[in-house]
This record gives structure tokens, C-alpha cells and sequence, in this order.
């Protein structure tokens, strides 16, 4: 099937590694000219090169100024902008009672705040565009909560709504608006989380996913580059759990 992306321009923030990464790569491999961002210069330049995007920019999602300057520049280097793939910083982990109040502050600034100024200054370019589309990655813990991810839950499931109304109010515009909510998908940092479980404890989790096994993240970005393909410009509005079936509710 070809996805009618070659030449499409996209911003893909946090993309470095894992999921980000995954997301910008697909694109790329479709013939997208992709912009990527990480707050490591060095490691971004080198993905950049190695996926085939155009550029890395170097910012913290979590600074009002780096969000706002982020989406100048990719423009700028691009002449435009079609696609905005919003790849969230995990805010974070800990139970309600561990947490400190900065904690919460951070998360509202690394997600909410962070997905509201992206679309906010990205919107007139997906409108000028005619086939503009935006996918935030959000997290199995938007849909169900899971243990240690309170802040996540919090404010993934608030992008989660924000983002429905906004493909109701951009329907007509020809810009769709959708999620990604990754289960458990073999990145670095899990990895690292399950190596402190330990082999036992680790098997014994496994056990429990319909699957058997970890997603890849390069399973997520092909679900991102299709969000962002042509034939999907009928489907807005909608949450896609990547997670080989562990999501219970309806």
C-alpha cells in the first residue's frame, strides 16, 4: 500500500530513542522529510543521520521557550508542516503518597502544557497544508490505570481528551487528530525496569500478556505512519492500543 507520504513534512518530538524514534523512522523509510527532537544533541544528530531525517533540534519539552522554538525552526528548515507527531517525556513514577508536588507540576508541564503549545503553534500549518495530522503517543496507563503510573495516567488521559475535541473541531480543516496508547513495548527504559524485577519476576509478568512478549517499537511506528498516510484521512478521533490485546475495557 503506498501511504502517499513522500514529501509529507513532520515534526516528531522526543525521538531519539524508543517509541520517538520508531515513530520518525517510519515516516522517514515513506519517503517524509522528518524533523526529529531530544534534549541530547549529540545522540540526536547521530539518530538523525541513521533513520534518514532531515535534522535534530535540540530542546526539553518540558521549557515553555523550547516547545515554542521547536516548531519555529522545523518549518523553517522544512518550508512547512504536515505532520505533528507529539512523543511525550514519561513524567514521573511513583505511588500518590511518594510523589512530591513537583512531580505533578512536572508532569502538567512535560504533557499537558507540552501538547497544548505544540498543536497551538503547529495548527495554522496543518490547516494551510490540506492533509495536516497530528498523533500524540500517549500510554496504556490513559485507558487503565496501572500501578506507580498516577501522574502519567493523570495527564495522558487529559491529552487523551483534549485531543478527541480537537479532531471534532478540525474534522472540517481536512486535519485529523489521533493516539497511540503503547502497552508494553520493549524500549530502554523498560528494559531497565525489568532487569530490577529480576529473570523470575520478569517471566512471571510476561506470562500474564495475551502475547507472551514485549511490542517493538518499531511496531508502533508503523501504526504512526499510517495515521499519517492518505488512506487514513477518514480516521479521526480515535485511541489505537498498541499492546498485543492487554487492554480489558471495551
Amino acid at each position: 500500500m503506498d501511504l502517499g507520504l513522500s514529501g509529507t513534512r513532520a515534526l516528531v518530538t522526543a525521538a531519539s530513542k524508543g517509541i520517538g524514534r520508531a515513530c520518525a523512522a517510519s515516516l522517514a523509510q515513506e519517503g517524509a522529510r522528518v524533523v526529529i527532537t531530544s534534549r541530547d544533541a549529540a545522540l540526536g544528530a547521530r539518530v538523525a543521520q541513521e533513520i534518514g531525517a532531515e535534522r535534530h533540534i535540540a530542546a526539553d519539552l518540558a521549557r515553555t521557550d523550547d516547545r515554542a522554538r521547536i516548531v519555529t525552526e522545523a518549518v523553517g528548515l522544512l518550508g512547512g508542516l504536515d505532520i505533528l507527531v507529539v512523543n511525550f517525556p514519561q513524567p514521573q513514577i511513583g505511588t500518590f503518597e511518594s510523589l512530591r508536588p513537583e512531580a505533578w507540576t512536572g508532569g502538567y508541564e512535560a504533557i499537558l502544557h507540552c501538547q497544548i503549545d505544540l498543536v497551538t503553534a503547529a495548527l495554522p500549518l496543518l490547516r494551510q497544508s490540506g492533509r495536516g495530522r497530528i498523533v500524540h503517543i500517549t500510554g496504556g496507563a490513559a485507558r487503565e490505570p496501572s500501578p506507580g503510573f498516577v501522574v502519567s495516567a493523570a495527564f495522558r488521559s487529559a491529552a487523551t481528551a483534549v485531543a478527541k475535541t480537537l479532531s471534532i473541531d478540525l474534522a472540517r480543516d481536512g486535519v485529523t487528530v489521533n493516539n497511540i496508547a503503547p502497552g508494553s513495548i520493549e524500549t530502554e527504559q523498560l528494559r531497565v525496569r525489568m532487569d530490577q524485577r529480576g529473570k523470575a519476576e520478569e517471566m512471571a509478568w510476561l506470562a500474564t500478556l495475551p502475547s507472551r512478549r514485549l511490542g517493538l517499537p518499531e511496531e508502533v511506528g508503523a501504526v504512526c505512519a499510517f495515521l499519517c498516510s492518505r488512506p487514513a484521512a477518514y480516521l479521526t478521533g480515535q485511541t489505537i492500543a498498541v499492546d498485543g490485546g492487554a487492554q480489558k475495557s471495551v
